[in-house]
């Protein structure tokens, strides 16, 4: 992968490691070129402060058909009683800073400055959404990806509040 060209194509995904779990390509930048043709292709970036750009496409991946989506009885009663006021794209800064914040495990994050100003930059190029939950007029939970075309890239989720996240996701399901 030439670093100097953000269009420069990725390794054959075939050709991921399975040890670590789906790790195909070390470098590069974080430019929109860059990320899109990664996730056209099933590819993400994932690393740690400190470490270079980590490309992966693990296998097998997670895909979710909407229309398989089954909730819980609980969170159907959360839903039913309306605790939370969802919006679109209203704070995606907002959302991704609250992913990137350290979990109650004292575990640091992936979603470093420079993975928040690449993301923030894609959304503002119409690539990246989020999804927020209100409650009371503060921000309780949310989730933020990349589309392309149909599909959703979830990238992270919050929450303050139970479920809060897990509405915004079922709201984004069903859209």
């Amino acid at each position: 992968m030439d670093p100097h060209d953000s269009e420069a194509p990725f390794p054959p995904v075939e050709l991921a490691l399975r040890e670590p779990d789906g790790l195909l390509a070390i470098g590069g930048d974080l430019q929109p070129a860059r990320l899109l043709n990664a996730y056209r292709h099933g590819i993400f970036p994932w690393y740690s402060e400190g470490q270079p750009i980590l490309w992966w496409s693990p296998d097998p991946r997670l895909v979710l058909f909407p229309e398989r989506l089954r909730i819980s009885r609980s969170l159907r009663k959360t839903l039913r009683r309306e605790k939370f006021r969802i919006t679109l794209d209203r704070a995606f800064p907002e959302v991704i800073r609250a992913c990137a914040a350290p979990r109650g495990d004292g575990e640091g994050t992936w979603i470093t400055p420079a993975m928040q100003a690449a993301y923030l930059r894609l959304h503002q190029l119409g690539h990246a959404h989020s999804v927020e939950a209100w409650q009371g007029g503060r921000l309780v939970g949310g989730l933020y990806g990349v589309a392309i075309g149909r599909m959703f890239f979830g990238e992270s989720m919050f929450s303050r509040v139970s479920d809060a996240s897990k509405v915004a996701f079922v709201h984004l399901v069903r859209q």
